[in-house]
Formats: structure tokens, C-alpha cells, sequence
């Protein structure tokens, strides 16, 4: 059986998509050149579905949500507080799994940053 070998992209629509790009690159240092193409650190990925009246993902219209790997969780937030990014005031810790935080970009798109264990 053929499968597939990752992910190969994360489409975002956005009412002004050169703006939401640039706020990627400025506060989370996703370094995508211009036709989207960034190469990732290798490291797990998760694929997770939830029930579909979860309010993990913020407002009840965002369908997905996007999380990223980051290596300091309390550095990353603190840098995204000086931005002036809109960053969630609680962290989660799971055991044996790592450490969460959420940003909101600004269209209203909620981004779960992860610190793997």
C-alpha cells in the first residue's frame, strides 16, 4: 500500500495573504521563500482529529490548526509578547509529551506552538 511520506503543505486562506506571510517570517521565523517552500528541522509530526464542537482550536469557525515545533517554548512566547503578537496567558504541560502555547495571527487563526518532551 503506497502512504503518505508528510506533510507536504498548510494552505491558509487570508484577506491579504502578503501581509499574513510576512507576520509568519517576522514573529515565528518561518522562512518560506516565495513560493512557500521551507525546510523544516526534522522531528515528529502530529496528525490528531477532535470532536467537532472542540474549543481547542479558539473560535468555533477555524476548522484546523496549525502547530508548530519550536526548541524554547517560554523564549518563543516572550519573543512574540515583545512583537506585540496576541499570545495566550496559559501554557499546558503534558507529561512525556511537552509543553504548549497558543498565538493568534492576525486574521484570527489560532497557532499552537509545541516544545516536545
Amino acid at each position: 500500500m503506497e502512504r503518505v511520506l508528510g506533510i507536504g503543505g498548510y494552505f491558509l486562506r487570508a484577506a491579504d495573504p502578503a501581509a499574513l506571510g510576512a507576520w509568519y517570517r517576522e514573529f515565528l521565523g518561518l522562512d518560506a521563500d516565495e513560493n512557500g517552500l521551507w525546510r523544516p528541522e526534522a522531528g515528529v509530526t502530529v496528525f490528531a482529529t477532535f470532536e467537532s464542537g472542540t474549543e481547542y482550536f479558539g473560535s468555533p469557525s477555524q476548522q484546523t490548526m496549525l502547530n508548530f515545533r519550536v526548541r524554547d517554548l517560554d523564549a518563543m512566547l516572550a519573543q512574540l509578547r515583545e512583537k506585540g503578537a496576541d499570545v495566550a496567558k496559559e501554557t499546558q504541560d503534558i507529561e512525556g509529551v511537552g509543553r504548549f502555547g497558543w498565538v493568534t495571527d492576525p486574521e484570527g487563526n489560532r497557532v499552537e506552538l509545541w516544545q516536545p518532551s
